[in-house]
């Protein structure tokens, strides 16, 4: 159910971002703007012999001082190899095996994890046998490659979805059939408060489950006759180890709790409205099709007039057009208002995900709707849809059956959308248009 995570690490100036660039964004990938640190692009996601997965990139966050590997890097590569499910360790041919490289390698022994050695700048054939070198690191696996012109990533592509088939084949096992929410947010949201109230006092008494190798925790949760697992994110284990890179951890653990759910609580400080890390927290639940409910908390501060609520509201889901059909409770973890709707809701959320609409009833409803307002014509050519199904897939997926799918524009699809969403409760979930030929 969660997709594999794929780290980079490395120290500074040996190629990192452009190898996550050209993993992330030579073949179209959306690369979500996952951080306001820095940068804004340390969270992609790529595909590759029909396997998709995401990368992160602890590129660009060192911190230029004298103790720049105690501090940065290191922290970097201990949240990187926590939250990652396979390691690239990327090394540099032009400089051979430096102090750095091996105190890097240590720290990655000890984690007991798949690791790769990427060594990068490799553009001519000379550098190839130099790429040996840093087999004396200690993995197994090495691959020469040059990120600037691409050569030998193919190699490393293809060797990455072999070891996600292996790490997948492991996690099956081990799923649970219960559905997994996350709760997810900035820092300071109240994300912690809100899973107290939710697990109440017994936090201690209920145990985590270790749903996956990698022990991302579960907590079960089971009262009020609900029955679901909440995926542990920022906030729930107290981490000693971050002190600096508070901001590019947060991201790591949202991203890691939302590849690993099945509908993300996103909670948002009332008393700052919907800021800009907010709406990347959004798009990230939006591009890995999930369901979501949003939670406005800290309501209890707000003084209130008559149009307080329609206007924050309004102000939200503007910020996330054209997705707009989702829930949005305004809630307080500390006096517990609505706190309980939250769990309804998320419930109804992961239904609606769940939803299968029987091909009949599609046709019956859509094809009417379809033939009073068919697709614009494009260059003089007049666009039949002949028949629509719903295709088997986590997040609801639709395929409209015609006779020239490449000339469908997105506000059409976006019109079928709507319809679909009018007659049957999809809201806080994603949904998939797709044209085929017929």
């Amino acid at each position: 159910m969660g997709n594999t995570i794929v780290g980079i690490v490395g120290r500074p100036n040996v190629g990192k971002s452009t190898l996550f660039n050209r993993l992330t964004g030579k073949r179209h990938a959306i690369v979500d703007e996952a951080s306001g640190v820095t940068r804004d692009r340390i969270y992609g996601k790529t595909e590759w012999n029909g396997k998709q997965f995401s990368v992160i990139d602890t590129g660009g966050y060192a911190i230029n001082s004298d103790d720049i590997f105690e501090k940065s890097i290191r922290e970097q590569v201990l949240i990187a190899i926590e939250e990652s499910d396979i390691l690239l360790f990327i090394v540099d041919v032009t400089t051979g095996v430096t102090d750095y490289d091996q105190h890097v390698a240590e720290i990655l022994r000890r984690a007991n994890k798949p690791v790769i050695i990427v060594v990068n700048k490799v553009d001519t054939n000379d550098r190839i046998a130099e790429a040996s070198y840093f087999y004396s690191l200690g993995f197994e696996k090495l691959f020469p490659i040059s990120s600037i012109n691409g050569a030998g990533t193919g190699e490393l592509l293809d060797e990455l979805t072999t070891s996600i088939n292996l790490s997948n084949a492991d996690r099956e096992s081990e799923e649970e059939e219960l559905p997994r929410f996350a709760i997810v947010g900035r820092p300071n949201a109240g994300k912690s408060s809100l899973i107290n109230v939710f697990t109440g006092d017994e936090r201690n008494i209920v145990t985590p489950v270790s749903g996956t190798t990698r022990d991302s925790l579960y907590t079960p949760y089971n009262k009020f006759g609900h029955n679901f697992l909440l995926v542990d994110t920022a906030g729930i284990r107290k981490k000693s180890k971050v002190h600096e890179n508070l901001e590019f951890y947060s991201v790591m653990r949202a991203v890691r709790a939302i590849e690993n759910c099945d509908v993300s609580i996103l909670v948002i400080d009332a008393t700052r409205g919907f800021e800009g890390q907010d709406q990347k927290i959004f798009s990230l639940i939006e591009r890995n099709r999930k369901g979501v409910v949003v939670v406005v908390n800290k309501w209890d501060l707000i003084e209130k007039d008559k149009t307080t609520v329609k206007d924050f509201e309004t102000e939200i889901r503007n910020a996330t057009a054209p997705y707009t059909n989702y829930p949005i409770i305004f809630s307080s973890a500390l006096t517990k208002q609505r706190v309980y709707k939250i769990l309804e809701e998320t419930i109804r959320v992961d239904k609606n995900r769940k939803r299968k609409i029987s091909t009949s009833k599609l046709n019956d409803f859509m094809l009417p709707i379809i033939k009073a307002t068919p697709p614009p014509a494009t260059k003089g050519k007049y666009i039949k849809i002949k028949y629509i199904t719903q295709l088997p897939s986590m997040a609801p997926s639709f395929a409209f059956y015609c006779n020239l799918p490449q000339y469908v524009k997105e506000p059409y699809k976006r019109f079928l959308e709507n319809h679909i969403r009018k007659q049957w409760d999809f809201s806080g979930v994603p949904i998939n248009i797709f044209m085929r030929k017929k």
